[in-house]
């Protein structure tokens, strides 16, 4: 039977695509898990897969062709197969086009005939790169009657805490996923269907009739179920709001939730968040008063949950990894291992930009920092040097034209990379207050998904720390690092003589797949023109 495969939404915000190239022809055997195209969102182009066998009976998209989500992309059956009345009738109308057999990126799952009006909700797909999610809070419970546009729950992605709202009517007849548990994209979320409606049958799918469906991705109205071990309905705590109003404490819906479980007083948490904000790691780390004193020498950072140790006692405390530490861990495993890195380090005299900055700094309602001239300065020097402003695509290399500065932010949870765009064309006020706007959102989990993407070519910093000089892991796709030290005072010798200079090294890690030693070095010295002359960035 032919499966209709439809324009997939391969972001939260993609409401259309265009297809860049067809990677499978028509008459090709495609299996499951082959690449059948590349498709063009909103944000990204990214790698559509086949979650279904059979012969390419159809394109219905061409390259270069943009068409809403949903619309007919190709027809996937048995050779010979006649899908006349696919095509005359139109997607919409044919039977394999209803949202139990659209074929989206996800898994494939077994599935069940489902009662009248009932509707199975997934694990949403909410960035490009989530594999699983974590539900942070419930904001409905089973039973509440639910309105399209209503949100459902906050769940917590490998980038941020985001808000999902359901894209149907009617009845909340089952959680699937608890507060505080994390499951993969797809897997049962909640079932939503008119009050009283039978779904034993989907929660127990070996005793119903099977058939095979394809899962959507991001799409809350498809049908298939990824078969779940029944559990019975979660009712989550009162919601508590997490905006600044008078008489109520700044936190986020899942510190509020852990310091509930604690029996921690929110109004005893000094909140590290933006404005203040209280966030998880703020509950993990709280000492109560009474306990201070006591572990006040103590260097764990987690102190609220280590205990006085006999001497020669051994004690360990495990913390579960959050849905941010794993992506960091194997993204940039991924990033280290495939790619080969090599170092290039500079030391940069920092005397004409220091005076600069002060100099800058003293019109009114102008701030910029050392961090931001560093952006600058690199966006600049890598329009002079576009081999470094690359991406590695195996049988090809990007060249891109546009300059989205990448800046590393450290938050609670690990690190996350929001992207400055046009950096080249911004002035260094206009990238000033765009990095304090990421920096804030990125450490109160506001950033969208669209904020952190795209970026082609990062910036880490950790001068602040008092760091002289450190290696990062290059931020994949992009083929290179610039890894940013302290400012020290130290003797340099000047015009023959030994004074009082200020100096800071940078770093650039490079991929050597798509930039020489010898581009590299180049790149390193325009930026440190720039960087010794100012004014130069000002022409």
């Amino acid at each position: 039977m032919a499966i209709v495969v439809n324009m997939p939404r391969l972001s939260d915000t993609m409401e259309e695509g265009t297809v860049v190239k067809w990677l499978k022809q028509v008459g090709d055997v495609i299996s499951e898990g082959d690449i059948l195209a590349e498709i063009e969102t909103d944000k990204a182009t990214m790698e559509f897969e086949s979650f279904n066998e059979g012969t390419l009976l159809h394109i219905g998209i061409q390259e270069g062709d943009a068409a809403p989500v949903d619309a007919l992309l190709a027809i996937i059956g048995e050779q010979g197969e006649d899908i006349s009345a696919l095509l005359s009738g139109g997607a919409q109308e044919a039977p394999e086009a209803s949202a139990a057999e659209v074929a989206v990126p996800a898994a494939t799952a077994t599935a069940t005939a489902l009662p009248e009006g009932v509707i199975v909700v997934n694990m949403p797909r909410l960035s490009d790169t989530m594999e699983e999610g974590t539900v942070a809070t419930w904001l409905k419970k089973v039973g509440d009657v639910i309105e399209e546009g209503d949100i459902l729950a906050e769940i917590e992605t490998d980038k941020a805490t985001m808000e999902f709202e359901s894209f149907n009517a009617g009845t909340l007849l089952y959680i699937g996923i608890g507060e505080g548990e994390a499951a993969p994209v797809d897997s049962l979320l909640a079932i939503i269907g008119p009050s009283g409606a039978d779904i034993s049958a989907v929660l127990n799918p070996a005793a119903a009739p099977v058939v095979t469906a394809s899962v959507a991705a991001n799409d809350a109205a498809v049908a298939p179920v990824a078969t779940p071990a029944p559990k019975a309905p979660v009712t989550p705590a009162a919601v508590l709001n997490a905006s600044v109003q008078a008489g109520r404490i700044f936190a986020s819906p899942l510190a509020k939730k852990l310091a509930k479980e604690k029996g921690i007083s929110l109004s005893e948490v000094k909140g590290t968040g933006e404005q203040g904000r209280i966030v998880k790691i703020d509950i993990e780390r709280f000492t109560p008063v009474a306990a201070q004193a006591a572990l006040a020498t103590s260097a764990t950072p987690f102190s609220a949950q280590a205990p006085i140790l006999d001497a020669g006692e051994e004690h360990y405390t495990e913390v579960k990894n959050s849905q941010m530490r794993k992506v960091i861990a194997k993204r940039l495993g991924e990033s280290k291992f495939s790619a080969p890195h090599y170092y290039l380090t500079v030391e940069v005299d920092m005397d004409n930009a220091m005076a600069s900055r002060s100099q800058i700094n003293s019109l009114p309602d102008t701030k910029v920092s050392f961090n931001d001239m560093v952006l600058k300065a690199s966006a600049m020097a890598l329009k002079k040097h576009p081999q470094v402003n690359t991406t590695w695509q195996g049988d090809t290399t990007r060249f891109n034209s546009h300059v989205h500065m990448g800046v590393a932010v450290a938050v609670p949870d690990g690190l996350v990379v929001p992207v400055v765009r046009f950096a080249d064309q911004q002035s260094l006020s206009q990238i000033g207050a765009a990095v304090k706007d990421l920096a804030g959102k990125a450490r109160d989990k506001k950033l969208t998904p669209a904020e952190m993407e795209g970026s082609t070519f990062t910036v880490s910093n950790l001068g602040m720390f008092g760091i002289q000089e450190f290696t990062s892991i290059i931020n994949q796709p992009n083929s290179a690092i610039l890894s940013v030290g302290a400012i020290v005072q130290k003797p340099v010798v000047k015009g023959g003589a030994v004074i009082v200079g200020n100096t800071m090294k940078v770093t650039l890690a490079c991929d050597h797949r798509t930039v020489d030693g010898a581009t590299a070095a180049a790149f390193l010295q325009t930026l440190q023109a720039f960087l010794e002359n100012p004014v130069t960035m000002l022409a």
